[in-house]
């Protein structure tokens, strides 16, 4: 167990100066002070952070000049003040992938490619680095998480680094890598007979009774402003400019509304050329709510027990699947769920085409846009931009039959010699 120290005085001073933003509620504009809350008590509607429209934003020169994180973009975070934890995170690569581009019909493929991201190999560094400085604002010492596996990686890794106690909450099914890549960090791990919905249930009680700060519970309205920074490197790393269409993997349906959010931003700030980018999203079909919510065209979304191998996007009742299927329909895109026998040829094609090792999020999102593609969805002159948001090594379940295919010989150079006449027999049929 890690012991709760008391902060150095240089962290305490560091701390006053830290700050956040207030918030407003979603649905009936209720205005809130800036709070460890995710839920309006007027309406009980989600709130969100709200920011000064007078404030100073900076111009592209300025930005690139800065370092290489995605505090790059703190005029658009919700924290006030020079981060406390986690300064470096942010700034993952895109790729572009012309292979991809070809077997999709179209005129552009890039990957935005988080399965390098700092420290824990996910999109979910991001969301953690805004929630765990705003955790040190409200002077909140132990953080946890409902995770279906990379949120749990990321939490537990920041919190090690800021020295931080956590408590992480998994389904106790979890993939074992991703239960291996957070007991590493040695937080308090405990694993819950029960789907995702379950688990964020208690994650909900526990925030109430400890005064923990769950990063996506009672921090959620911090931490989901994180999501934005990836639309914002996406525009800059296109010289300023916005691609046409963008695809995401869909879980709690957050990713799709920040990236709107995070374009929509730009745009209003003059920083961006282009249009608002149709954004489409991907779930597997043994968990696909948002998608099927996208198909039927209503506004219910209907819950959905998970079975798929692609329990990073498994759940049944995603917070923001509404939201995820409103802006999907708003912004001209569309939502495809696919098999988990897709998926897995999804993450072949990402690494045999793009040199990109995925997990099964990022299968069902390569295997989306080739559903995409196939139902005359993405046109030829589209730029399209997938979202890869975790490392395969994640999900080796997935894949774990592709070493068999391995041959083992002697160390005889004719044995590699019979090999390579075998290779090129196949490759002249």
């Amino acid at each position: 167990m890690r012991l709760s120290l008391s902060p150095e005085p240089a962290a305490t001073a560091a701390r006053s100066s830290l700050g956040v933003v207030p918030l407003v509620c979603r649905n009936c504009g209720a205005a809130h002070d800036a709070a460890p809350v995710a839920i309006c008590d007027q309406c009980l509607g989600p709130v969100e952070p709200v920011y000064d429209p007078a404030r100073t934003l900076p111009d592209r020169a300025t930005i690139a000049a800065r370092s290489p994180s995605l505090w790059r973009y703190h005029e658009w975070l919700p924290i006030i003040g020079e981060p406390l934890h986690s300064p470096d995170t942010g700034c993952t690569p895109l790729v572009e992938a012309p292979r991809l581009a070809r077997r999709l019909g179209i005129a552009r493929a890039w990957i935005k490619n988080d399965t390098v991201s700092h420290p824990s190999l996910s999109f979910k560094d991001r969301v953690v680095t805004t929630a765990i400085n705003a955790a040190a604002a409200f002077g909140i010492r132990t953080i946890g998480c409902a995770s279906t596996g990379n949120l749990a990686n990321a939490v537990a890794a920041h919190a090690a680094r800021a020295g931080l106690d956590a408590w992480i909450f998994i389904p106790h099914d979890l993939e074992l890598g991703k239960v291996a890549a957070t007991a590493i960090f040695a937080p308090r791990l405990v694993r819950v007979r029960g789907t995702y919905d379950d688990v964020n249930r208690l994650c909900a009680q526990a925030a109430d009774r400890f005064g923990w700060g769950i990063v996506n519970v009672n921090l959620r309205a911090y931490y989901g402003e994180g999501s934005k920074t990836m639309a914002f490197e996406i525009a800059e790393q296109l010289g300023w400019r916005l691609p046409s269409a963008v695809i995401a993997p869909m879980a709690g349906g957050s990713l799709v509304t920040k990236l709107r959010k995070g374009f929509g931003e730009f745009l209003d700030a003059g920083l961006v050329q282009g249009a608002l980018p149709r954004i489409f999203g991907a779930q597997a079909s043994g968990c696909a709510p948002i998608a099927r919510l996208v198909e039927r065209g209503d506004d219910e979304l209907v819950p959905e027990i998970p079975r798929t191998i692609a329990r990073s996007s498994a759940i049944g009742n995603p917070p923001d699947g509404r939201s995820a299927a409103r802006i999907i329909r708003d912004t001209g895109g569309w939502a495809e769920h696919v098999s988990d026998e897709a998926l897995v040829a999804g993450i072949h094609t990402l690494a045999e085409d793009c040199g990109i090792f995925a997990e099964t999020a990022g299968g069902t999102t390569v295997a989306g846009a080739l559903a995409l593609a196939r139902a005359g969805r993405l046109t030829p002159d589209d730029e399209l931009v997938l979202c890869i948001t975790g490392h395969g090594l994640k999900t080796l379940e997935a894949v774990g039959d592709v070493a068999a295919s391995a041959p083992v010989i002697e160390p005889r150079l004719r044995d590699v010699a019979a090999l390579a006449a075998r290779a090129d027999t196949r490759s002249a049929s």
